[in-house]
């Protein structure tokens, strides 16, 4: 019987990061199609160090939490019907328009041209948010991709690693790679019209999350009492 279960598990893995792939590389095309050329040295680049993060997120998901993979991709009911247009928002939508709008800047020339420097510290932004997102993976199994009290997996308050820091470390992650995409491919336009937009949406979602774990989860008021901070420490 044991045997039974974990097999389709494995698959449920297996398919799940193949799924995480395939959208990688969709994101990666639309924003080469939109910059209407392979010969962008910073746009490769820039896919470079986002395969990275993503190959470390799927090895994180698959060797430590295999479970989650599924959770991510199909949660089950308790899901906040509030949170569904704000996921789509921040999750889908928002990096589409980002990458589409970035290299249409590319190809149109709607920025004034950025230099190597702002290149550079946006690729570093990019790299250390998703780092910090990975960071947080790696130490809460309940990452889930909807906001629900997870009563099926055993919710529990989580307050190591960055959560000895931050209540949400894994938005603070995203904020970093929002802006730091539109830095990486130097498009300005872009920062002002999309990056500005999904940071607020982030924001917004990161207080309603916050307070439904404040009166639903066991012990996340406590918790809430010795890590202050949000998003950023000393600030918010």
């Amino acid at each position: 019987m044991q045997a039974t279960n974990v097999q389709p598990r494995s698959r449920d893995g297996i398919a799940g990061i193949r799924k995480l792939a395939f959208s990688t590389v969709v994101l990666a095309v639309l924003l080469l199609l939109a910059a209407g050329t392979v010969r962008w040295v910073w746009g490769w680049i820039y896919l470079a160090v986002v395969g990275a993060v993503v190959g470390f997120y799927g090895r994180t998901l698959l060797t430590l939490h295999p479970d989650l993979i599924e959770e991510r991709h199909r949660p089950p009911a308790g899901a906040k019907a509030w949170d569904k247009p704000l996921v789509a928002i921040v999750g889908v939508v928002g990096p589409l328009v980002l990458l589409v709008s970035a290299g249409l800047d590319h190809r149109l020339g709607w920025s004034p041209p950025a230099s190597a420097g702002w290149h550079l510290a946006g690729l570093a932004m990019v790299a250390v948010g998703g780092a910090i997102t990975n960071w947080a993976i790696v130490h809460n199994r309940f990452f889930s991709g909807l906001i629900r009290i997870q009563h099926d997996r055993g919710h529990v308050v989580v307050s190591s690693g960055p959560y000895a820091r931050v209540r949400h470390p894994g938005y603070s992650g995203a904020i970093l790679h929002t802006f730091g995409t539109t830095l990486a491919l130097g498009s300005w336009w872009s920062l002002a019209l999309v990056a500005v937009p999904i940071v607020v949406t982030i924001c917004v979602r990161t207080a309603l999350e916050d307070r439904t774990l404040r009166a639903e989860l066991a012990g996340y008021e406590d918790y809430a009492r010795r890590v202050r901070f949000r998003l950023v420490p000393g600030l918010w």
